[in-house]
């Protein structure tokens, strides 16, 4: 019976909150959750719980938010009292030390955003969109000291479509990996499931950084479209004037046009209008649809234009 299965949870955003959401109404036993501390949040800078924490909290489930797992007595000792028969792991943010991951009887079992071996690491979703995957999705498996490198147990594929944004493949893996950590911890209670070995060889998928959002005109207007995509509503993309002023971008459409004049350059203005704003790039241009200066609100390219004009002669760098 589910209800006689003692689970230790650990995540922190609202990806990781699908799953623990499933667990509770599967009938698991959730015994405690495990979540980073809170944190500072919004123009008062008031701490704010973690999507986890706030579900766990509405059930009554015993929370820790420990600031670290590895050499923390404390963590072992709160293991030893909730006795977990397995340790389940969606997005918590930390890595968990061997000692951790031999605790429980059944192991420590990972739901990752990506078709391991590709994509290990924390932005599995966004570098997938960034690079022009076809497709992605969600493998659970036994975690181990490594990055994303234990035994593989079950996997769900899902298209990403062009007009999928990184939000929309977020909710949609989130449902899909919160189904399948249930099948997955059905299958390793009753040994239906056969795990797989993965190959030393992976692809990486590392962290975000502001520095990194950055839009190069020098890329083709589908290396742009994908970049702008996957980063799409958070953290945002952002091209840069010559000046400095900085413009984030959530939308473009792209366009392969090689009959552009040689003259114009990557990164200058190839068209302005009252509902349209193209910029040359490699090979063609990207037509920016959804737009937010410095300093101001997201608004549509047309609401932008008609309190905002370039010079036709600036340039994005």
């Amino acid at each position: 019976m589910r209800k006689d299965i003692r689970i230790v949870f650990m995540g922190t955003p609202e990806f990781a909150r699908e799953s623990l959401k499933e667990l509770v109404e599967s009938g698991y036993n959730v015994v405690g959750c495990f979540t980073n501390p809170d944190k500072p949040s919004g123009r008062g800078m008031k701490l704010k719980a973690s999507a986890v924490k706030e579900y766990a909290m509405e059930h009554n489930i015993p929370v820790y938010q420990p600031k670290k797992v590895r050499n923390n007595p404390e963590v072992i000792d709160i293991l030893n009292e909730l006795a977990p028969d397995v340790i389940t792991v969606v997005a918590y943010g930390k890595i968990l030390p061997k000692e951790i991951l031999d605790f429980p009887k059944y192991g420590c079992i990972n739901v990752h955003g990506s078709l391991l071996p590709k994509y290990r690491g924390s932005a599995p979703m966004q570098w997938a969109i960034i690079n022009g995957e076809k497709t992605t999705g969600i493998t659970t498996m036994f975690m181990d000291v490594g990055m994303d490198t234990g035994d593989m147990l079950l996997k769900e594929e899902m298209e990403i479509k062009d007009e999928y944004n990184l939000e929309d493949v977020h909710d949609k893996m989130m449902k899909i990996g919160a189904k399948l950590l249930i099948k997955t911890i059905d299958g390793v209670i009753d040994g239906t499931i056969e795990r797989e070995k993965q190959p030393e060889q992976g692809t990486n998928a590392p962290m975000i950084t502001r520095e990194m959002t950055k839009i190069d005109f020098n890329k083709s207007p589908r290396e742009i479209f994908n970049f702008v995509r996957g980063l799409s509503p958070f953290p945002g993309t952002y091209m840069e004037l010559e000046d400095g002023r900085k413009y984030k971008v959530f939308s473009v459409e792209y366009n392969v046009d090689d009959s552009i004049d040689a003259s114009i350059e990557n990164g200058d203005i190839l068209l302005m209008a009252k509902d349209k704003l193209y910029i040359r790039c490699k090979d063609g241009y990207v037509s920016i649809l959804s737009i937010q200066p410095e300093n101001s609100k997201r608004m549509d390219i047309k609401a932008f234009m008609a309190g905002n004009r370039f010079n036709m002669m600036d340039k994005f760098i």
